[in-house]
């Protein structure tokens, strides 16, 4: 795997958690380390893109992360339109 942004990996953390998960299962899905899972969840704690569901001990993307993630989408879906045109 090449050299990752941290727009995608956030992209990736907040798509892992979409709809409630646990720690490890972002961690395999983003290919995190533990250390950098818990650096990137503090940032995304701090700006409310993602929620810390304290009952079930998951954590979950919420609504202002589901915008940000949608617009990563759509940001990534029209360079990848424009790189081919571009060809």
């Amino acid at each position: 795997m090449g050299n990752r942004s941290r727009t995608e990996i956030v992209s990736n953390i907040l798509d892992a958690a979409n709809g409630g998960t646990s720690k490890t299962k972002i961690m395999y899905f983003a290919f995190l380390s533990y250390n950098q899972l818990n650096e990137y969840l503090s940032i995304l704690i701090e700006n409310n893109l993602i929620e810390y569901l304290d009952g079930d001990n998951k954590l979950k993307t919420t609504e202002k992360g589901l915008n940000l993630l949608k617009i990563h989408n759509e940001m990534a879906e029209l360079l990848q339109q424009t790189t081919f045109k571009n060809n």
